[in-house]
């Protein structure tokens, strides 16, 4: 039901929101959240015109989100990217039915308690339950504290020697 632009998309915001009001850019976005750059380089231009992201240029730039993480829902994600169509008269065009036949008022049913939902859970509420230094399970992606830590200029070579050093630690116990 939820199209993998959708999921991107939602693991997208989650690590901005998590990074709030610090630019990210496309390639950390796709490290954390395990989604093809190129293909989240065009989510997030969506996202863009969608104005649930800025972007800013050049050295210390990337995306952040254009409002507070309290003010974007999943719904507000979702509707940018693939939008959820409800179902308000008959698919099959038939003329005559006002009322929609129960199939299909069991499906709008359904896809308005999934739009409740995705209405009523913002960014914010996503981040507070996470309760971890990442917002995603661990084997999604590096921790975002990592991902900060090189952003502000750890390089990749002190943290191979911190993890070789705990390596030769952890053998010799």
């Amino acid at each position: 039901m939820i199209s993998q632009t959708v999921e991107y998309s939602l693991r997208a915001m989650v690590a901005l929101a998590y990074r709030h009001r610090r630019a990210v850019t496309v390639q950390e976005i796709a490290r954390l959240s395990r989604a093809p750059a190129p293909f989240l380089s065009k989510l997030m231009q969506m996202l863009a015109k969608a104005q649930l992201v800025q972007s800013r240029r050049g050295q210390g730039g990337g995306f952040t989100l254009a409002r507070e993480p309290h003010e974007i829902t999943i719904w507000d994600i979702v509707q940018a990217v693939d939008p959820i169509q409800r179902i308000e008269r008959c698919p099959l065009d038939v003329e005559n039915h006002t009322n929609l036949c129960p199939l299909h008022r069991r499906l709008d049913q359904a896809l308005a308690g999934v739009e409740e939902a995705f209405r009523s859970t913002s960014l914010a509420q996503l981040i507070a339950e996470t309760g971890t230094d990442s917002p995603f399970c661990p084997a999604e992606g590096p921790p975002l504290l990592a991902l900060s830590t090189a952003a502000v200029g750890t390089s990749g070579g002190q943290n191979k020697r911190k993890k070789t050093q705990r390596k030769r630690t952890s053998r010799r116990k």
